[in-house]
């Protein structure tokens, strides 16, 4: 129903703000590992800053609906980002439980795509 739009879009955006717990878990005890993964790619350790930005501050504009489509866009570059680090050359690697590696990765990434492609809906800071 058309008339619900706006309430889904809302759950959406809250969504990511399960990605705070990632960030603030960077925060606390850093970001050596992004740094060294990064080196091992090829690349300057310190893109790994980006992880604050993708994982904290984008998340909250996202859920306040405050330029959330430029937020969710921001979130999508961290996921695949954080999906070539750990996924590689092969992202459909699977854990101990049967799951894919990138799995929580690509959740985020595919959440963060359908904000961008559907904006953040009447309930934010600033709705279009």
């Amino acid at each position: 129903m058309k008339q619900y739009d706006d309430i889904a879009k809302l759950l959406l955006r809250l969504s990511t703000l399960l990605m705070l717990f990632h960030g603030i878990h960077k925060l606390l005890h850093g970001i050596g590992h992004i740094e060294h993964l990064l080196s091992a790619h090829g690349l300057p350790a310190w893109i790994a800053w980006g992880v604050y930005a993708g994982e904290i501050i984008a998340p909250l504009l996202i859920a306040a609906g405050y330029y959330a489509r430029i937020a969710a866009l921001v979130l999508a570059i961290n996921m695949v980002t954080a999906i070539t680090l750990v996924g590689g050359f092969f992202p459909l690697t699977l854990t101990k439980n049967g799951g894919p590696t990138i799995e929580l990765a690509l959740f985020y990434l595919i959440i963060a795509a359908a904000i961008v492609l559907m904006g953040p809906g009447k309930y934010g800071i600033n709705p279009k």
